[in-house]
């Protein structure tokens, strides 16, 4: 009996059970992970099962789904302002984003040696990748470039830049390219690791800075050009606020980005059906241009390392 009741002692309680279960270090990651957890099923997960639910429906928001198999799909493909949409974000893509990684790279160049005042300009000029997309940036910049705007009183021009198709698009571009500064720093980190004893065999070796660059920094800087490129050029497929803030799309769909049309079709016309279905052909056309991205890798960036 004594016995029974010295093992019942020794046998720990509930809190002290879940207090030890609370102490492991695998719960401990599961209760820091929690949050990613539920925040990736409940606003990214989710909501993506339903667009494809959606997306084979005809949808609005206010009333009931009623399944259509793949029409959707079907008319977005006939649909002339689908092109258009895809044109427009082709077009901004391919001249926006390669002139923002160059204008990173040579930023970075400039930056990379470690002076006193070198933190303040780094900071300078990342701190349009952090305000670039918002609505206060969107909002100065289409009042910048307005007719009755700063840009055509200190240049003295009379040039309604967001009303012509011409000039439209390349304002949105020209902001694009004033948020280089994540890829600057992504730039400024890698030239760090270059050896400098790389540098210094090149100058026993009579090489110019020009040689240096284009033998040295260049090839070793491959994959971090790929990987900006990469990065970059998704963020430009999907670029959706500065079109519908400076803009609007206009005029005549000069700058109606695709997502702008993907918006415009779910709210605007409430056809959120369709919109679901532009989603998804957003989604297979970037997987695609990743994959052809990175089936092409081997040809063109160096992967000798450091």
């Amino acid at each position: 009996m004594k016995t029974a009741i010295a093992e019942k002692k020794k046998k720990p309680g509930i809190g002290e059970r879940a207090y030890k279960t609370l102490m492991k270090e695998s719960t401990a990651g599961f209760v820091f992970c929690l949050p990613f957890i539920l925040g990736f099923l409940l606003f990214i997960l989710i909501p993506l099962l339903l667009s494809l639910y959606y997306s084979l429906c005809k949808y609005n928001i206010v009333g009931g789904a009623q399944f259509i198999g793949i029409q959707n799909y079907l008319d977005v493909f006939k649909d002339d302002k689908f092109w258009k949409a895809l044109g427009v974000t082709g077009f901004y893509a391919v001249v926006s984003v390669p002139l923002r990684v160059i204008f990173a790279l040579i930023v970075a160049l400039l930056l990379v040696r470690d002076t006193k005042v070198t933190p303040i300009y780094r900071a300078m000029y990342y701190l349009p990748s952090l305000l670039g997309a918002s609505v206060a940036v969107a909002i100065l910049w289409k009042q910048m470039f307005a007719y009755d705007g700063l840009i055509n009183a200190i240049f003295g021009l009379k040039i309604a830049w967001l009303g012509e198709t011409d000039t439209a698009i390349w304002v949105l571009i020209l902001l694009s390219v004033w948020q280089f500064g994540s890829s600057m720093l992504i730039f400024v980190s890698n030239l760090k690791q270059i050896p400098s004893s790389l540098y210094e065999a090149a100058r026993v070796d009579g090489a110019s800075g020009i040689q240096n660059f284009f033998r040295i920094t260049l090839p070793l800087l491959t994959p971090t050009i790929f990987f900006n490129l990469v990065m970059q050029s998704i963020n430009g497929l999907m670029v959706f606020a500065s079109g519908q803030i400076i803009t609007g799309g206009k005029p005549l769909d000069s700058t109606l980005f695709y997502a702008l049309y993907m918006y415009n079709q779910t709210f605007a016309y409430n056809n959120a059906g369709y919109g679901s279905a532009l989603g998804w052909v957003l989604i297979v056309i970037v997987a695609l241009y990743t994959a052809i991205l990175f089936k092409t890798k081997k040809f063109w960036v160096y992967e000798g390392g450091l």
